[in-house]
């Protein structure tokens, strides 16, 4: 399924082990991800490739993207993008065994 982004959508927290990802519509070419993360130096690289490969399994080719990194995991990232994701197209169709582990 190709989604598109139709207005602003957050998923996550604060919270220490999670990451709070905001996506946005974009009228620029590719997507943008702003990081903010105490573990930049090190997983910062990591992080945003996990956030910009989700995205572009979706057919997200425009996106800006804010992501406030509290130590997350690969999946708590991808899981965190998909929902901000689905929020921001305003889907209520979900394939979460195959989005998660695919």
């Amino acid at each position: 399924m190709i989604l598109e982004i139709k207005r602003s959508g957050i998923a996550g927290t604060l919270e220490s082990s999670d990451i709070n990802i905001a996506i946005e519509p974009s009228c620029e070419e590719g997507i943008e991800i702003f990081l903010q993360s105490s573990v930049n130096k090190q997983f910062g690289r990591q992080i945003r490739n996990v956030i910009k490969e989700t995205l572009e399994s979706k057919g997200i080719k425009n996106a800006v993207v804010k992501a406030v990194d509290k130590g997350a995991v690969d999946f708590v990232i991808k899981a965190r993008t998909l929902t901000a994701l689905y929020r921001a197209a305003e889907s209520t169709e979900f394939n979460w065994e195959g989005d998660i582990d695919g």
